[in-house]
């Protein structure tokens, strides 16, 4: 099994950053950024479970829930890695939106 601990480290500490954010912040795109990466994290998850289906879009369940949205995505998506490669660059993944959103 894969050492998923620094994706998960990633998605943890980005979700803490949001949580500890002023509205304002996320009001201005933090939150929207969080919510294009659960998305996207949600997406690959099920290609992965689920190949030959057309993947669903996670909702959008408003600013306050970005962080949580993250969370779960996240560690859903770590149990599917299967490489210590996969597991870096979905932890770049993280830190680049973290980044975009300025937390």
């Amino acid at each position: 099994m894969v050492d998923t601990t620094p994706f998960i480290r990633a998605v943890d500490h980005f979700a803490d950053r949001l949580r500890a954010a002023p509205q304002s912040r996320l009001q201005r795109g933090a939150a929207a950024e969080a919510l294009a990466l659960a998305r996207e994290l949600a997406r690959r998850t099920q290609l992965v479970e689920e190949p030959g289906t057309e993947p669903r879009e996670m909702p959008d369940a408003g600013m306050f829930a970005a962080a949580d949205q993250i969370t779960v995505a996240g560690h859903d998506f770590a149990l599917v890695l299967k490489s210590d490669e996969e597991v870096a660059e979905a932890a770049r993944l993280v830190e680049e939106a973290r980044e975009r959103a300025g937390v």
